[in-house]
């Protein structure tokens, strides 16, 4: 393990996972909370002159406005730790997002300024997604820089299970403000957890100033006096393919990512009318059952390769659409927590366990951040951030979940063709200049390189 950086200081190996998880962390505590306030209470807090569709269909059009700024902030930032190191961009993009949502829980109401309350809310969404741009793959690339050769895979999947700790907390924070009374809620209690970022803030930062610049950045990079000066156009000029394949591999895993458990979740409470305490306690399940099949999923990748486990994840997504409705519409807790527990441990996980790793070794380390942060959010402005708002104006259209199911199925299979034509990598030399072979597209892609 290196324990040398361009500041000095040492990386040990729990300081690179503590610095990367957390990051990722609090991001997804902040975008998933921000989320399931969109499903529970935002549309009658925010935009109350609306019928309960209506109001939920715009709490989660501005929940979509933070991925349409993502792109723009994984270009930004993106940029910017490919020029000046990874460490800066980290600790930049923390701050960010941790104070987006901690004002979140300062913000007035309708009922108390008018319209300008969703303009502000929609204020705060954007700071926080411009910072979500670039945190999550900054993150990636800061424990993949770091890993072993051989354990790129396993060590990637402690980001997206960062992510998955911040689902649980966001879960477990909503779970606990709903058993305050009704008007206590609505009048309060929806603002602490996102009060409570502000702690997360804290221990991030700390963490994040000890740590070291990334020695593939520090020897790769700067020793050998290649910055450039706009990696992002870059990285899309010399890898169009690999960029393509970041957009398609996002598909399924970030829109089924928020699809099953924000528009599931407002689902199964507002048109099943299953109380919040039983879907929220089935979905908190879920996310601590995804914690251990995420790194499962990524080791295997180490072993097998990227592409196999990523397919596997995709084809599940494929057949789990509609039997997902099928469990959660029982009403049965049992079959609800099943159904969270195959969408999120089985096909969220085999797809975001190895996707760190293999999103990385997709560029080489001179635009990395860049090309890595821009594809990725690109493709969340175009599945993540609609998956919630088309789903639920899809139930809304037809009055029955099946077109939800067929949505599902499309994103799944969009990320079939990408992961089918993309390159294997997880054998690849992540310090190298340039890629070997990334950009040549062969006839036929097997399933392993």
């Amino acid at each position: 393990m290196t324990k040398t950086g361009a500041d000095g200081a040492g990386n040990s190996r729990l300081r690179v996972v503590l610095a990367a998880s957390i990051g990722s962390a609090l991001e997804w505590y902040d975008f998933f909370l921000y989320g399931t306030a969109a499903a529970l209470v935002f549309g009658e807090l925010f935009f109350p002159k609306s019928d309960p569709v209506v109001g939920t269909l715009l709490s989660f059009l501005t929940f979509g406005v933070g991925f349409a700024v993502r792109p723009i902030g994984g270009i930004i930032f993106g940029i910017l730790g490919d020029r000046y190191g990874r460490k800066p961009v980290l600790v930049a993009t923390l701050l960010m997002i941790g104070l987006g949502t901690t004002l979140i829980g300062f913000l007035p109401t309708y009922s108390q300024i008018g319209v300008w309350a969703p303009i502000l809310l929609v204020a705060m969404r954007v700071v926080q997604g411009l910072g979500a741009g670039a945190e999550y793959g900054g993150a990636v690339i800061y424990l993949v820089e770091n890993a072993p050769a051989n354990h790129r895979g396993f060590w990637g999947g402690f980001a997206p299970l960062g992510v998955s700790v911040g689902n649980l907390l966001a879960a477990a924070a909503f779970a606990l403000v709903s058993m305050l009374p009704r008007d206590q809620l609505m009048d309060w209690g929806w603002r602490l957890p996102f009060l409570a970022s502000f702690v997360l803030i804290l221990v991030g930062i700390y963490v994040r100033m000890r740590i070291a610049e990334t020695p593939v950045f520090t020897d790769a990079v700067v020793a050998r006096g290649i910055i450039e000066k706009n990696p992002a156009m870059e990285a899309l000029r010399n890898h169009p393919r690999n960029f393509l394949v970041v957009l398609g591999a996002r598909m399924a895993e970030n829109g089924l990512g928020y699809f099953f458990p924000v528009f599931g979740l407002s689902y199964v409470i507002k048109t099943l009318g299953v109380p919040n305490s039983e879907a929220l306690s089935a979905l908190m399940l879920a996310f601590v059952v995804e914690l251990f099949a995420i790194l499962g999923f990524a080791a295997l990748s180490d072993r097998v390769g990227r592409r196999p486990v990523y397919m596997f994840g995709a084809l599940a997504g494929v057949a789990l659409a509609f039997p997902f409705f099928w469990m959660v519409g029982t009403k049965q807790w049992i079959l609800i927590a099943l159904a969270f527990i195959l969408a999120r441990a089985v096909v969220i996980a085999a797809m975001f366990g190895p996707q760190a790793a293999y999103f990385a070794e997709l560029f080489p380390p001179q635009r990395r951040f860049a090309g890595f942060a821009f594809a990725r959010e690109l493709g969340s402005l175009l599945s993540g951030g609609p998956a919630p708002f088309v789903a639920t104006a899809l139930v809304a259209a037809y009055g029955t979940w099946w077109p939800v199911a067929c949505y599902a199925i499309f994103l799944s299979l969009c990320t079939v063709v990408a992961i089918w034509i993309g390159p294997e990598t997880y054998k690849e030399d992540i310090t190298a200049a340039e890629p070997d072979r990334h950009d040549e597209l062969p006839a036929v892609m097997p399933l392993r390189a």
